[in-house]
């Protein structure tokens, strides 16, 4: 697996930049092993015991103020550099690019399902357009599991019961090999998937195609405004800003909550999975805690649906991975 990183090729913006800072690291660290090793080498030839013989006293050894600052200073200041370095860059690959189409993934062994926004479901085959930023938002039905490109130098734990993301910035066309990183079961060697970025174009040509099979199925956020009516719901919370028992729908997603423990949370993805299974954990200031727990009514592909309803209802970023395919349409 080592070698086979070390010598993949670089397929995104991340990869290049996650690159850069262990060529850093390591040429910085060479440096300094050459420098001390050969420092240790010449003062051993240099200062050796010429004779054995027992008139010869050993040098008196006497403190040196700087010389002791400069070698705690110097390592002191590299490593907060690695830590600048790293930190800048893992910020970057772990922000979310502005214009990011969203693609669900649902992880169980030993396969992954790719979620598109308009209802499109593949299993195993993830396709994105190339030079087009990519929000995967990832969720477990099982065990823990882990997604790994390669190619990409990104790695993320995927987690039953909670959401996790992933971010992709696809700079080159090709297919490249998804991995699972955790042990999930007998089977988690065959757990493996691939990446296909595609020019544009032929992405737009393929949703259209793959989109023509799927008419007969409700898009992600169909599916959830439909289970909002069946559930009831929408009896609590309006859609339209209007004041009923529970806080309304409209302008949820993304926005700060202020809740009645004098806390403040975003309302994202796992906000609103804990807020359905759990609604106790994060109640909203000036309700009161009377909403029931959908724990075992809902599954995991249902309050995902659920999400991509509430975001269609936020304006903003709402619908950006429907308004995303259907622009490339355009563009071909």
């Amino acid at each position: 697996m080592t070698s086979a990183y070390a010598l993949s090729e670089a397929a995104s913006r991340s990869a290049g930049q996650i690159d850069a800072v262990f060529i850093f690291i390591t040429a910085v660290s060479l440096f300094f092993f050459l420098l001390v090793e050969g420092l240790l080498i010449y003062f051993a030839v240099r200062y050796r015991r010429k004779k054995a013989s027992e008139d010869q006293a050993t040098s008196g050894v006497t403190s040196n103020l700087l010389l002791e600052v400069v070698w705690v200073l110097i390592p002191s200041l590299v490593v907060i550099a690695f830590f600048a370095y790293g930190y800048v860059v893992y910020r970057d690959v772990t922000t979310e690019a502005p214009g990011s189409s969203e693609i669900n993934v649902v992880a169980q062994q030993f396969s992954y399902e790719f979620k598109y926004p308009d209802g499109r479901t593949e299993v195993g085959e993830l396709r994105i357009p190339a030079r087009r930023p990519v929000k995967l938002i990832m969720t477990s039905k099982d065990v823990l599991h882990g997604f790994f490109l390669p190619e990409y130098r990104l790695k993320q734990d995927i987690l039953p019961g909670r959401y996790t993301y992933l971010y992709l910035h696809p700079d080159k066309e090709g297919t490249y090999d998804i991995f699972c990183t955790q042990y999930c079961g007998v089977g988690h060697s065959q757990m493996r998937g691939k990446l296909i970025v595609m020019p544009p174009g032929d992405y737009a040509q393929w949703a259209s195609a793959s989109a023509e099979a799927a008419r007969a199925t409700l898009p992600l956020s169909g599916q959830g405004k439909a289970l909002l009516e069946k559930t009831g719901c929408l009896g609590c919370h309006s859609i339209d800003g209007s004041a009923k028992i529970g806080p309304t729908f409209k302008g949820l997603f993304g926005r700060e909550i202020h809740l009645g423990d004098g806390r403040e949370v975003r309302a994202d993805e796992e906000y609103v999975r804990e807020s359905i299974l759990d609604p106790g954990a994060k109640v909203v200031k000036g309700f009161s805690n009377i909403m029931p727990t959908f724990k075992g009514r809902l599954s995991g592909d249902d309050i995902t649906a659920i999400i991509a309803y509430l975001k269609t209802l936020s304006g903003g970023d709402a619908g950006k991975g429907e308004r995303k395919e259907e622009g490339e349409k355009k563009e071909k």
